[in-house]
């Protein structure tokens, strides 16, 4: 099946220091990819490439078969590419649902045929497709169980539900490719449960591509299909994750074999996400 993602020989480079070197590796269309690696390799610069928020000095990114290259991020984000950070990038004031309906923003530009008048009144169709919106929205809260705080502000919510939030958020905007960076760092084990069931649930039910960076070396081996790792601005392995776990360099990188959990059969359905409460 062809990749929903190519990146083809990505180089980066801030002032003289090489971020990434010569970078080639591909994206599963409606699979879990996963970008693994130390501190520093890259990962989080090559997904701002691929989202335009930085400009790489060679090669290209090709999603479904369109260059990315120099396509401001907004572009991006309406060809289907939504993307979660690290660093959550919420609005804090803002509660859960309107953080999402904000990712809807790409869905409700250019949706008002009945004009300003029509959107300034909220009559007819403008009425309609505000309640759609927000449908959808409620959807994907309730696929991410935050049914109990949708209208909690996201500065109250304690930091591991606020990266739920930053997940969902991406989700909203119903696209084709998902990045993650990190979505599990700083949740509780209960809650890498529920994300582990989350990506199964999206890579099953709802055929997303997902592109996903990952410290959890055992959720990795779990639940990817294919896995990238980069070791200082260059790509040292791409495989399966059993594959990848046995190649020396990425031993090497993770400081030993012990660091490197082996991958489980891969024949067994999703778990049914359950509810809290």
């Amino acid at each position: 099946m062809n990749p929903i993602l190519e990146l083809q020989g990505i180089s980066l480079s801030f002032g003289g220091l090489a971020v990434l070197r010569d970078v080639s590796l591909d994206v599963l269309h409606q699979g879990i990819t996963a970008l693994i690696g130390p501190n520093g390799a890259g990962k989080t610069a090559l997904l701002n490439c691929i989202g335009g928020i930085y400009r790489p000095g060679a090669g290209r990114i090709l999603y479904q078969g369109q260059d990315l290259v120099g396509r401001p991020p907004g572009e991006i984000a309406h060809l289907g590419i939504a993307r979660s950070f690290q660093n959550l990038e919420l609005f804090p004031t803002l509660t859960v649902t309107e953080n999402l309906l904000v990712a809807r923003d790409r869905r409700f530009r250019g949706a008002w045929p009945g004009g300003v008048l029509a959107a300034a009144a909220f009559f007819g169709s403008v009425r309609r497709r505000e309640i759609a919106e927000r449908e959808a929205v409620e959807r994907v809260i309730d696929f991410f169980e935050l049914w109990p705080v949708r209208q909690v502000r996201a500065h109250d919510l304690p930091y591991g539900q606020q990266k739920i939030v930053g997940f969902a958020r991406a989700m909203a905007m119903e696209p084709a490719l998902l990045l993650l960076d990190e979505p599990g760092s700083g949740l509780t084990r209960d809650e890498k449960e529920d994300l582990a069931r989350f990506l199964l649930r999206l890579r099953h039910d709802w055929k997303i591509s997902i592109l996903w960076i990952e410290h959890d070396l055992q959720m990795v081996m779990d639940l990817a299909e294919r896995v990238h790792a980069l070791h200082l601005g260059q790509r040292i392995a791409s495989g399966t994750p059993e594959e990848v776990r046995r190649v020396p360099a990425v031993i090497e990188a993770y400081i030993g074999e012990e660091s490197l959990p082996s991958a489980p059969p891969r024949d067994a359905p999703p778990e049914p996400l359950r509810r809290r409460g």
